[in-house]
Parts: C-alpha cells; sequence; structure tokens
C-alpha cells in the first residue's frame, strides 16, 4: 500500500497518516513497523528492487554465460523487464517520481536499481570485447532502454496497460535489439 501511495503521489505529499489509513491500521502502528517516513520510503525501494531482481537475475545470468545465443539472451531480458513492470506497474511511479528529485534521497539508485544495471552492462561490455556485438556504451544502452520501457509502463499506472500497447512495446523493444545488435 506504501509502494502504491508513494508511486502515484511522491513523498511529500504521501504522510504515515495516509499509510495507515490505506493499511486499516493506527498511524502509530506504522510509525512502530516502519519507523518513519523516509524509512518506510527506503523499504518501498527495497521490496521492489528484491522483486525486480528475483525477476530479472537468472535471465541476466543466463544472457552472462559464454558461448550461448547472447541476442536470444538479451530479448529474454528485456521480456522479463517489460513482463515485472506489468505486473508491477507502481515501480514505474515510484522511480520517476525518485528521477524527478535526484538529488534528493541519495543513495536509493545505487542501492535499488544500479546492481541490476551494472550486470547488464558487464554483459554487454562483455560481448563487445569479445566481437559478439557491438556496443562501445553500456551504460548508455542499458539506461536509454530502460527509460524506454519505463515511459510505455507508466501508462499503467492508473489502470490497466491496453493489450495492444503491450503488445507494441515489446515489438518495439525486440526490433531496437535486433537493430542494435542483430545481424
Amino acid at each position: 500500500m506504501a509502494t502504491d501511495l508513494f508511486a502515484r503521489n511522491g513523498f511529500d505529499a504521501v504522510s504515515l497518516r495516509a499509510v495507515a489509513d490505506a493499511a486499516g491500521v493506527d498511524v502509530a502502528t506504522v510509525h512502530h513497523h516502519a519507523g518513519g517516513k523516509l524509512v518506510l520510503y527506503q523499504s518501498c525501494f527495497a521490496l521492489v528492487f528484491e522483486a525486480e531482481r528475483r525477476a530479472l537475475e537468472p535471465v541476466i545470468a543466463a544472457a552472462a554465460e559464454p558461448g550461448g545465443d547472447l541476442l536470444a539472451a538479451l530479448h529474454r531480458v528485456v521480456d522479463a523487464f517489460v513482463d515485472f513492470l506489468e505486473e508491477r506497474p507502481e515501480t514505474t511511479g515510484l522511480w520517476l517520481r525518485r528521477w524527478l528529485e535526484p538529488q534528493r534521497h541519495a543513495g536509493i539508485d545505487e542501492q535499488f536499481s544500479t546492481p541490476l544495471y551494472d550486470q547488464v552492462e558487464r554483459v554487454l561490455a562483455a560481448a563487445d570485447r569479445a566481437g559478439v556485438l557491438h556496443e562501445p556504451q553500456p551504460h548508455l544502452a542499458v539506461r536509454s532502454l530502460i527509460w524506454a520501457v519505463h515511459a510505455h509502463a507508466v501508462t499503467g499506472l492508473h489502470g490497466e496497460i491496453p493489450a495492444d500497447s503491450r503488445f507494441a512495446l515489446r515489438a518495439f523493444v525486440h526490433r531496437w535489439l535486433e537493430r542494435m545488435y542483430g545481424p
């Protein structure tokens, strides 16, 4: 509930009372268990990150294994990311609101997004060094695709993403991968 509230309204607009009301408990209970609004906010990122990590790490690890079809593995990574955001649209809202104020809440990105981004960047950099694909700027490639997918996923914050829109996004990211790294 708190994650959804922060995703929809941002840090400043959410009070512990609002979280308590949404949870159907007393505000003292929320404060006791959460330890304050900032701790609760960071806990929301931790929960989202853990779910995202569970969804993505297996396919990222498979992409990092030498000798496989790297392009097919990258398609699976992107599909897992799109699937995750479609299942958890509050993730996009949480991150977009966070990115609107990059100077606030230092350390959230480093703790709750950079570890996964870095794993994919290492896969791309290793593949570039091995001559499997050409990607001189894995940092830029990963973040550009993440922004594109999040920008699309924001439509899910206020209701279900229409099926034709989901299909269009998948088709786009697969075309992007093919044009960037295909034969």
